[in-house]
């Protein structure tokens, strides 16, 4: 998984956490529902790109 894209589904990860707290906190129903699905995606993401990696390669032939 390319760092950009681990960085970048971490930061969405730990951004839904924060509304789904947030919401849980002033009682917003709709901002936990939105949280929680913005972290259940981003955990689906990096599966993903897990599963992604585990398929390739790591070394790429090289042209002759």
């Amino acid at each position: 998984m390319s760092e950009s894209n681990r960085a970048s589904n971490k930061a969405d990860e730990y951004k839904g956490k924060a509304k789904e707290t947030l919401g849980k906190a002033t009682g917003n129903e709709q901002w936990q529902a939105e949280g929680k699905t913005e972290k259940t995606a981003s955990k689906l993401k990096q599966a993903g790109e897990k599963a992604k990696d585990a398929l390739t390669p790591d070394d790429k032939p090289k042209d002759v």
